[in-house]
C-alpha cells in the first residue's frame, strides 16, 4: 500500500494537488495524477503539483489533470509558492522556483496575495483558426511559457452564452493549446472564460489572464502605438479577479490569491 502526505490549494477556485517529493523518489505516474485530480475516486483538482529540491531551489513539477506534463501554471505557481511559505519551506517574502519555463520569481505583497514574476510572453500577431464544436473562432497565438490561442468575443453575453464543453482543436497546434475567450468591460478591464488543454473548462487560469492581457495590450497598440505603455490589467474569470502587470522589459507579473484549505493523507491504488 502507498500512502502520500499531500495538501490542496486553489487560486480563484484552479484547484490543485500538493505533494512534497523532497529527494525525488516518488515518481508519480500519469495514473497516479489521473486518480489524485478525480473528483469522484480521487482528491480532486485540475492540477498536480510536486515539489522537488533542485540544488538550492524548488522545482515545480506541474502535471494536468490528465497525468500530461505542462510547462507552467501561474495560478499554479501562486497555490506552490504559499503552500512552501506555510510549511516553513522557504523563509522570507520572496522566494525563486525553478519551473520547465525557466526561473519564477515570487513575493507576498501588503493584503496577502501573491505576486509571480511570468516572464516575457510573446504575442504572434498573425491569428490563427481555431474550432470549438461545429464552429471556427479566429485568435492570436500567445507564449507564456505554455502555448495560448486568445479569441476576442463582442459581449459578456456572448462569452456567458458560450458551451465550453467540447474539446478544441487547431492545425496550428498539435501538441494542444490553451483557449481564452475573452471580452472588454472597460478600460484595461476584461472577463475570460477559458479551455485548458488536458483538463477542459477551469474556473480559472493565471498563465491564459496573463496571455489575454497581453494579447489587449498588443492589438490595441496595432492601431494606436502609444497605447502599449498600458501597462496594468484586471482580468474577471469564473473564480475571481487576477491582476497582470507589465514592465519595461515586458516580463508580466501575475497577482492574485492562494489558499491551501486542506492537508492529509491519501492511500494510492497498487502501481
Amino acid at each position: 500500500m502507498r500512502t502520500w502526505l499531500f495538501a490542496k490549494g486553489h487560486g480563484t477556485h484552479n484547484d490543485f494537488v500538493l505533494i512534497n517529493d523532497r529527494s525525488g523518489m516518488l515518481n508519480p505516474s500519469d495514473e497516479d495524477v489521473r486518480f489524485l485530480c478525480d473528483r469522484r475516486a480521487g482528491i480532486g483538482a485540475d492540477g498536480f503539483l510536486r515539489a522537488v529540491k533542485a540544488e538550492q531551489l524548488w522545482f515545480m513539477d506541474y502535471r494536468n489533470a490528465d497525468g500530461s506534463i505542462a510547462e507552467m501554471c501561474g495560478n499554479g505557481l501562486r497555490v506552490f509558492v504559499k503552500w512552501l511559505m506555510e510549511q516553513d519551506l522557504v523563509s522570507g517574502d520572496t522566494v525563486d522556483i525553478a519551473t520547465r519555463a525557466g526561473i519564477r520569481h515570487a513575493r507576498t505583497t501588503w493584503d496577502g496575495s501573491i505576486s509571480v514574476t511570468m516572464g516575457v510572453p510573446t504575442w504572434d500577431m498573425n491569428p490563427v483558426t481555431v474550432t470549438l464544436g461545429d464552429r471556427d473562432y479566429s485568435g492570436h497565438p500567445v507564449d507564456v511559457g505554455n502555448p495560448h490561442c486568445v479569441v476576442m468575443v463582442d459581449s459578456v453575453e456572448e462569452l456567458n452564452e458560450l458551451d465550453l464543453t467540447s474539446a478544441v482543436h487547431s492545425d496550428h497546434f498539435p501538441e494542444g493549446v490553451n483557449v481564452e475567450f475573452v471580452t472588454i468591460v472597460g478600460d484595461s478591464h476584461l472577463k475570460m472564460r477559458v479551455l485548458e488543454r488536458g483538463v477542459g473548462e477551469t474556473m480559472s487560469c493565471g498563465t491564459g489572464v496573463v496571455a489575454a492581457a497581453l494579447n489587449e495590450r498588443m492589438r490595441t497598440s496595432t492601431d494606436h502605438p502609444d497605447t502599449l505603455r498600458q501597462a496594468k490589467f484586471k482580468v474577471d474569470v469564473p473564480g475571481g479577479r487576477l491582476k497582470v502587470e507589465f514592465d519595461d522589459q515586458g516580463e508580466a507579473q501575475l497577482i492574485g490569491p492562494a489558499v491551501i484549505i486542506a492537508r492529509g493523507e491519501v492511500i494510492l491504488p497498487h502501481g
